[in-house]
């Protein structure tokens, strides 16, 4: 019997593959012509109406829908789809001239003017008035329109308002947390630093550079409410969708990694997540090989398909050729546009989507990346590679909805990274939170172990390891869940900079890492932070469990340890820490924890992840070796295994699949034996379970 997921939407039971279209720019004689090139291009959903609010209403309340009920027309008769977008994320210039207050504030206080993306203020009554009318309308007109397929959310929320709305609204949601006591406040946020106690709700104002951005505990907080306030007005966006189109599943473009918001927070009330990706491939030439790149992607790939517990996702945006907005526009290299796409697909994702369908004649994205481009038609290398991915995405309908089974789980929170950031100490760079996640996550992306990228909140049952780097922070009731993980089977690795603070970024008493002490059976009682280039080297013990012989380094941070219940597993060889621990390991019930009191080269991290890997015996996508910059990853209905190799490795390489007799889904042929994988290219194998 399978077990999948189902199709985001039944009405469509593909791959949806399609991009960012903006009819309401061209004059209508272009559409036609599109229609022929979507079909050559074998795309099947087109994201309308992102930015359209002027043209759909030119003036306040008189309303124009013909030119999109055009689109949506030739869309259906074209055996297309539409993921109508609603309009909110550009308001049109009367609004604004009208209402000023729906203009966003600054930090320093100035109002914005008119213009931008994302120029409004998520709290104002006018704007989400005026929001809720023309969604209302939207979903009224469409709700029967066989070309409806998804709703698409605003367009990559961002940002927040200091307006005075927002500021009495934070006033308000800070009284909620804390109970409406101020002396809990301050005692949380320690406001008796530099006399900062307050003596009333009115006198808390946002972090300002022209006031306050010391007190952590007022910008961790600053951060929550704007995340709060911006996923409350996302659900008052959808709120008419939900009335009026029950069945149409809602979605909002997130940006990865983006630091301004917990997408966390977005997730329960997104009935599918969808996010933009726009790596910079092709940068040997500065030192950072595609291989490092295709971590940061499989990683961000493999956050997103977490936040709804392994449901697929969304590739709402990708560039088929190149941005305008990097450093450095590099075009994407023969046979990149298909690997990216399918590495999305093995990660989760059940579409392959772009920003933009036909490069506009003028402004800011001109020169952005697009199917097609100025010169109109479908004579292009870029065509020609979108219309391959197409073709291929039409034999995969069997990997709809298909699974990702994890084994791995590793800890990336925002809040997390918000109070890391905000920390004075130990060094002012280099804290590099993101990247020493995504580095400890590339042991298993090399040997093709799914690793699902949860909030500390989340469940770590089913789990076999579980992985958290610098978990700075610990709130409430997550080290006493790590301990039950622990004493139930599990393996918990922890490293340098954890258990320091509380929820409110205040340091925990009595010993670091504070919850996290018991568990692992280590005292912190320094950090020390290394010079750039500076290394202290490290020496594992004789016989130690994890069989690592070593010798390996240390850069950057160094934390001075004591064992107090823990095996020492190794020590640093250096300055006046030299012999103190610097790997230790606990057991604590049927599992153990490990704690990583330095940050390593990748030689250590390979091995010692290896090793956790190869004596817990966690499944791989197909156990055979691959060669370094390879990687396979999996989805699986049950009855069958859909295996993704996928070659970042900047040149030619070879993959003996051993005895495992394969399917190749693009060929329609067998696969065994040595699979050749030219330079960025990539194999679909099915394989039965």
């Amino acid at each position: 019997m399978t077990d999948r997921y189902p199709p985001i939407n039944p009405k469509c039971p593909h791959f949806l593959h399609g991009g960012d279209y903006n009819p309401d720019q061209w004059p209508s004689e272009v559409w036609q012509e599109d229609m022929r090139l979507m079909t050559l291009a074998h795309c099947n959903a087109m994201s309308v109406g992102i930015f359209s609010w002027a043209r759909l209403e030119p003036s306040e309340g008189q309303y124009d829908f013909e030119w999109l009920d055009r689109v949506m027309d030739l869309l259906a008769e074209n055996e297309a789809y539409a993921i109508l977008a609603t309009p909110s994320g550009a308001k049109p210039a009367w609004m604004a001239e009208k209402y000023p207050e729906v203009l966003r504030v600054r930090p320093d206080r100035t109002r914005n003017l008119w213009g931008g993306r994302h120029n409004h203020c998520p709290t104002s009554p006018v704007y989400r008035e005026k929001v809720h009318e023309i969604n209302l309308r939207l979903a009224e007109r469409y709700k029967e329109h066989p070309a409806l397929l998804i709703w698409h959310i605003s367009n990559e929320f961002g940002g927040d308002c200091h307006c005075d709305l927002c500021r009495d609204a934070f006033r308000y949601w800070l009284k909620a947390r804390y109970d409406n006591d101020l002396d809990r406040l301050n005692e949380k946020w320690w406001c008796a630093f530099w006399s900062h106690l307050y003596s009333d709700w009115s006198q808390i104002i946002p972090p300002s550079p022209l006031g306050d951005e010391r007190v952590h505990g007022l910008n961790l907080n600053w951060k929550r409410f704007v995340t709060d306030q911006m996923a409350d007005f996302y659900r008052h966006e959808i709120r008419p969708l939900r009335e009026i189109t029950p069945g149409v599943p809602v979605t909002t473009n997130l940006m990865g990694t983006y630091p301004g918001l917990n997408y966390w927070k977005f997730a329960p009330d997104m009935d599918v997540i969808s996010w933009d990706s726009y790596p910079s491939w092709h940068r040997e030439a500065v030192g950072i090989e595609d291989r490092q790149m295709a971590v940061n992607v499989s990683f961000t790939h493999d956050l997103n398909r977490s936040l709804k517990r392994g449901q697929p996702f969304m590739l709402m945006e990708s560039t088929p050729s190149m941005t305008n907005w990097q450093a450095v526009a590099k075009l994407k290299r023969p046979g990149m546009h298909q690997l990216a796409s399918l590495q999305a697909v093995a990660h989760g994702s059940d579409t392959i989507q772009y920003f933009q369908w036909r490069k506009s004649r003028g402004s800011s994205e001109k020169f952005h990346g697009a199917v097609v481009d100025h010169v109109g038609h479908e004579n292009t290398r870029v065509f020609r590679d979108v219309a391959r991915i197409g073709e291929t995405l039409e034999k995969m309908d069997c990997v709809i909805g298909a699974k990702t089974l994890a084994p791995v789980a590793l800890l990336y929170d925002w809040e997390n990274r918000w109070a890391i950031e905000d920390a004075k100490g130990p060094r002012v760079e280099k804290k590099d939170y993101q990247t020493t996640c995504e580095r400890h996550y590339a042991p298993f992306w090399e040997r093709g172990i799914a690793v699902d990228v949860l909030d500390m909140d989340e469940d770590f049952a089913g789990y076999r390891v579980l992985v958290a780097p610098m978990l700075y922070m610990v709130r409430p009731g997550v080290a006493e869940r790590i301990e039950e993980f622990v004493k139930n089977g599990g393996v918990f690795v922890a490293t340098y900079w954890s258990g320091i603070v509380d929820e409110d970024d205040s340091c925990f008493l009595n010993g670091f890492p504070g919850p996290l002490r018991g568990v692992l059976g280590i005292w912190s009682e320094e950090i020390d932070a290394l010079y750039d280039g500076e290394e202290n080297g490290i020496a594992m013990e004789k016989g130690n469990d994890l069989g690592l012989k070593g010798p390996y380094s240390a850069q950057i941070l160094c934390d001075l340890i004591h064992a107090e219940t823990a095996e020492v597993l190794a020590t640093y060889q250096d300055d006046f820490y030299a012999g103190r621990p610097a790997l230790t390991a606990h057991s604590a019930g049927k599992g153990k924890a490990y704690y990583v009191a330095f940050r390593s080269e990748d030689a250590f991290l390979d091995d010692f992840y290896g090793r956790i890997a190869d004596d817990l015996a966690l499944p791989r996508a197909l156990d055979i070796d691959l060669p370094e910059g390879v990687t396979v990853q999996a989805r699986t209905d049950g009855e069958s295994r859909y295996v993704f190799l996928l070659n970042f490795s900047a040149k030619e390489q070879t993959v003996d699949l051993g005895k495992i007799e394969a399917h190749d889904m693009e060929s329609g042929k067998n696969a065994s034996g040595k699979i050749r994988l030219e330079k960025n290219g990539s194999r679909i194998l099915k394989v039965n379970e």
